[in-house]
């Protein structure tokens, strides 16, 4: 379970911009998840409790906004979501796909006292 190292890391990033903002309690963390960075949102939710204790975010609410895949061809521009990594166009199949978000796992957001 990959998740585990990488709530320590949410966690430490989390903790080290509290700690810069003179904050001695994390009330809530707001993480954007992408729906292809191969992070479990559920084993990410059971990590933190785990990675937490002890720490500014002992307590502290996670908050997981999800970000779905999405990305645009770069030969005929049309855009779409998809739920797997990929680099077919699903609109005229060429090679030329990139993914645009849904690859993303970061803090966004820190409430703290």
């Amino acid at each position: 379970m990959h998740e585990l190292s990488l709530t320590q890391s949410l966690v430490a990033i989390a903790e080290d911009h509290a700690r810069r903002a003179g904050a001695t309690v994390i009330r809530s963390i707001t993480v954007e998840v992408g729906e292809l960075s191969g992070a479990v949102p559920e084993a990410l939710e059971f990590a933190f409790d785990v990675c937490s204790k002890g720490t500014l975010a002992e307590g502290a609410a996670l908050i997981l906004r999800r970000v779905p895949g999405h990305g645009r061809c770069g030969l005929c521009a049309a855009e779409a979501e998809c739920g797997e990594l990929t680099a077919v166009c699903p609109a005229c199949g060429a090679l030329a796909f990139e993914l645009d978000a849904g690859r993303e796992l970061r803090v966004m957001e820190l409430e703290i006292d």
